[in-house]
């Protein structure tokens, strides 16, 4: 999806932050639902600080 400017907290102010949404489809029958949630938490850690790709 597209990335959306949306007002967040960060160091107690409220700040203009961008925002996207990411969602995953798994068959559960193949892949396990903390699987799944446990790569979209290394996706969003990624996506946040890219230097992670990296190492």
């Amino acid at each position: 999806s597209s990335i959306i400017k949306k007002p967040i907290v960060k160091d107690d102010q409220i700040v203009v932050g961008n925002m996207m949404k990411v969602t995953l489809s798994c068959d559960h029958r193949i892949v396990d639902g903390v699987t799944g949630a446990k790569f979209l938490q290394t996706l969003k850690q990624t996506l946040e600080n890219p230097i992670i790709a990296l190492l």
